[in-house]
């Protein structure tokens, strides 16, 4: 059949069932993405004769003789709808894996359309800004000049580069921002045709239907039967090696619970077998042929029963030096720190208690987990991964396959999202796996549902809290208990679990603290790392615990934080923990001042009304060694190389890294080139986790091109017999008292390179406030946010508007875990909310603006005096947002999320008032 697409003819012989979206890849039109191949998320927009559809809903043969438009087609050649200019400008993108589909369906939009914006654009979802600069973007650009619909652009056309310099502390837009409107900016699967993975095989997995079993046996005859089949693997065929999926700089932090394919299942779910064949049709029809025996083992899904004598036991073969402390009672470790605090919070005047419950929730980034593996020219293995983590990823890859490090290179491209969810190997180790037994480039691709199904998510947690206090409100006690269900294996259970109890619990000056916290195996689904890495399940039971004795003692909550808030010169808690720089006591003011001021929003008649705040303190890094190496390099046409290992996705960290070389070596944007998340870049990146791209990777940067530009003065000097300290870096080469000596004459005997490093020794200390208005709906247990305020101790903002992008992401991410956001698990451990039609994932009418306020602080131990604000936004949010409801409602939620039915409960709950001491309602 023939149909156009941007313009041109496309020739194509669809297969049976097959819809647009993988038809229009297939042609090479890899600007329409995939999100979720079922019409919820919108990533793979296109105009069908000119109105906006999912091409994942549209039978491919149906567009014989029909026009379609993609992101790239949307304006003529290399020009920019209007659209997608005012998103590129205003920074209303973040990773940018939604942004192509985004603007397809914001290009229809007119001026009538702007007062149902919610609506029109309900169908788009975006994981990462919080909608806010999406929508001025098409506000300010929907009334403005229609282009003609043109060809598609070339994806080979450069980029245009600002012409300005863009130094820290500007708002500079992203070098990739034109390719990312367009959908041209290569994430994993956007492979060119010349490509060595293009055309690779296709990996597929079969699923444990058992939340615990034994396979007993595996028939794979008429698998390997199937024509286009090449391989299916077993347990029988895979490494013994045990590991974590879960990557740390120390792989001594997770426990090796994890085969590649394991004769004893766990989860629903888990991956049995694993087919590679020639075609996904092929691949798919070989699974569903493969013949699986199971002994069917008794399982627990609580985490107080999973501890009880007697109960199913999840991994009873491991012990103390696989990291897992009490296989016997299924604990993989727990804390029990300080002294007996009964008596204290006796004699104190006034105490309060409570136990929350919080949710699992999915990461929900657009961009499924994946990855695509090669041999190259030399025969090594090659992976290209959806990662936050590529040298963290090579190492592990290479302990597993008994190879040397140096035999391996994983790389990742631009990762439609993370927020920690890509801090594991989920898909790298089969893909090796089939590229080493085959010789075959091999990719691997997570469905929706398998980031559900086979993806960790956020950690359940069980917290109880206790606080005692003084009549004027001064701490004088605090308990802790909490629970922490990993699922049925142990990655990042252990981290998490501590790292959920530090600066939570450390916030505040109290004299006597007492801690008692497990972690523990159930058969459910895996947990994992998520934004915030577990401070967010506790700052949720702190600062709700808070808010009570706030309303006990008719103090302030603003100033029983002041009254209690760590200070400079205290002790943070962490022998590595410095003062570099304290904002605290601003964000209180900045918060409290905007909530006074209001915005003028007003509740509908008969809804109630209340205000809640929280506060949240974070390290600017992840304790015990963060490390980044980079180097900086000077070319003799005069533009630099920069070299770092952190990857990007949508954090920023690209842009920032660009206008530290862009402030050091006095450059313009357009003579810098950044090489980043490639094992074959630099010595070593821990990776792209805590919040570590500007403190870390930044930081090492930062001192590659202060040594290179000065080795640039120190060689200018030699060669005019001048000072260098009189010598300065220009835009034409360094300029000395004797005259410009140009980059080719400072290249005359070869480039001049620099290192730089970071290893993370200290770290530092930032602070959130987020303070909400809400108004409920007793008759529906609706809540809506009538103001959203947060202010953040940033440090020096390298790039504002991309660091109140952040603030407003994690700001979103939150409200959607406060009041929406739960991945169901039925009872027999099934997971009931595969899909985002049934998992409510924050649209544009659940979002509301935030104002954001920046503290005026300068940190110590950061670049230029800055401090990372990627994961921190996340904390304060959902407890914020349970104070306002409890003081809208005058009884208080402890289950998150707070969602309709819960607050609809609550408003006709037979315990009138705000209780003091209350356990999770279901």
């Amino acid at each position: 059949m023939i149909f156009d697409v941007d313009g041109e003819p496309v020739e194509a012989d669809p297969r049976a069932g097959q819809c647009l979206r993988t038809l229009l890849r297939e042609t090479g039109h890899t600007e329409v993405k995939k999100g979720c191949d079922a019409g919820d998320c919108g990533a793979c927009s296109v105009l069908l004769d000119g109105v906006p559809v999912h091409s994942c809903l549209i039978p491919a043969v149906r567009v014989e003789g029909h026009a379609v438009t993609t992101a790239a087609g949307l304006a003529p050649a290399d020009e920019l709808h209007p659209v997608q200019e005012a998103i590129a400008d205003g920074f209303g993108f973040q990773c940018g894996f939604c942004t192509p589909g985004m603007t397809v369906t914001a290009s229809t939009l007119c001026g009538d359309d702007l007062d149902d914006l919610d609506r029109r654009m309900k169908g788009n979802l975006c994981r990462c800004t919080g909608y806010r600069p999406i929508r001025e973007a098409i506000r300010s650009s929907v009334l403005g000049e229609v282009r003609e619909t043109g060809p598609r652009a070339d994806s080979a056309t450069t980029t245009p580069a600002t012409a300005t310099p863009q130094r820290v502390g500007t708002s500079a837009r992203p070098e990739a921002a034109r390719r990312i409107v367009q959908g041209r900016e290569p994430f994993t699967f956007d492979l060119p045709p010349d490509h060595p993975a293009t055309g690779a095989l296709v990996l597929r997995v079969v699923a444990s239907p058992h939340a615990h079993a034994r396979v007993t046996a595996i028939d794979t005859t008429a698998a390997r039967a199937v024509p286009g089949v090449v391989a299916v693997f077993t347990h029988e065929d895979v490494p013994q090696v045990r590991y974590s999926s879960g990557r740390h700089e120390h792989r001594t932090d997770d426990p090796d619970d994890t085969r590649m394919l394991d004769d004893v299942v766990r989860y629903i779910g888990q991956r049995v077998v694993a087919v590679v064949a020639e075609t996904a049709e092929a691949a798919d029809a070989a699974c569903r042929l493969v013949d699986i025996t199971y002994d069917v083992l008794p399982a627990v899904f609580d985490p107080d029963e999973a501890r009880m004598p007697g109960a199913p036991l999840i991994h009873p073969d491991r012990t103390p030096d696989d990291r897992v402390d009490e296989a016997h009672r299924n604990v993989i470790a727990s804390v029990h720190a300080g002294p007996d605090v009964a008596s204290a919070l006796a004699a104190s005047a006034v105490t309060v208690t409570g136990t929350w419950q919080t949710s699992r929730v999915t990461h929900a980034q657009l961009e499924t987990h994946g990855s695509v593996g090669w041999l190259d020219d030399e025969g090594r293995l090659v992976i290209r991964s959806s990662t936050q983590v590529p040298f963290l990823a090579r190492d592990e890859i290479a302990r597993l396959f008994d190879l040397d490090p140096g035999r391996v290179r994983v790389h990742a491209a631009r990762l439609g999202g993370g927020f920690g969810g890509k801090q594991e190997i989920f898909t790298e180790d089969l893909v090796a796996l089939a590229v080493l037994r085959t010789g075959l480039p091999v990719a691997y691709e997570f469905t929706r549902t398998d980031e559900f199904l086979r993806a960790a998510v956020r950690h359940p947690m069980r917290v109880a809290v206790t606080l005692g206090a003084d009549a004027d409100g001064t701490l004088t006690a605090m308990q802790i208990d909490l629970l922490s269900d990993t699922g049925a294996y142990g990655n990042h259970s252990r981290g998490v679990m501590f790292h959920s109890l530090a600066e939570s619990t450390t916030i505040y000056r109290v004299p006597l603290k007492r801690v008692d916290a497990e972690v523990v195996y159930t058969n459910n689904i895996p947990s994992g790392a998520f934004r915030g890495y577990g401070l967010g399940q506790v700052v949720l039971g702190v600062e709700s615990a808070m808010d009570m004795l706030a309303e006990r003692l008719d103090i302030d909550p603003f100033d029983l934080r002041r009254i209690n808030a760590i200070r400079p010169g205290d002790d943070p808690g962490h022998d590595d923990l410095v003062w570099g720089s304290y904002g605290f006591d601003q964000c209180l003011d900045l918060a409290q001042d905007a909530l006074a001021r209001g915005n003028g929003a007003v509740a509908p008649e008969g809804w109630l009304v209340g205000e809640g705040m929280a506060a949240a303190m974070i390290a600017t890094m992840a304790p015990f060694g963060h490390i980044a190496h980079t180097t900086a390099t000077l070319r003799a046409d005069g533009t630099y190389l920069l070299r770092a290992g952190t990857a990007e996705f949508g954090n920023g960290t690209t842009t920032v890294l660009r206008q530290i070389g862009a402030t050091d070596l006095a450059a313009d944007f357009d003579r810098i080139e950044l090489w980043h998340a490639d094992t074959d870049a630099v010595a070593h990146d821990t990776g792209a986790f805590a919040s570590a791209g500007i403190t870390v990777a930044g930081k090492a940067l930062h001192a590659a091109c202060l040594t290179l530009a000065r080795r640039m003065c120190e060689r200018a000097a030699a060669l005019t017999g001048t000072d260098a300290a009189s010598a300065s870096l220009t835009s034409t080469g360094v300029e000395t008292i004797a005259g410009l000596v140009g980059f080719a004459e400072l290249c005359a005997d070869g480039e001049l390179t620099a290192d730089g490093s970071e290893l993370g020794e200290q770290r530092s200390l930032a602070f959130n406030v987020h303070a909400v208005r809400v108004a409920v709906d007793p008759t529906t247990g609706t809540v809506r946010i009538l103001q959203s305020i947060q202010s953040a101790d940033a440090g020096f903002v390298m790039n504002p508007a991309q660091c109140r992008g952040q603030i407003e992401g994690g700001v979103a991410q939150g409200i959607g875990s406060a009041l929406y956001e739960e991945v169901m698990v039925s009872p027999e451990g099934k997971v009931t909310t595969p899909v985002f039609r049934i998992y409510r994932v924050p649209q544009f009418a659940d979002v509301p603006e935030t104002e954001v306020y920046f503290a005026d602080t300068s940190d110590d131990l950061g670049p230029f005096g800055a401090k990372s604000m990627s994961e921190s936004p996340y904390n304060p949010v959902a407890p914020a947002i349970g104070n306002a409801i409890a003081r809208a409602l005058g009884i208080r939620p402890f289950t998150q999320p707070f969602s309709r039915d819960r607050v609809w409960r609550l408003a006709h709950s037979s315990h009138p008032g705000n209780t003091t001491e209350r356990t999770p309602e279901t």
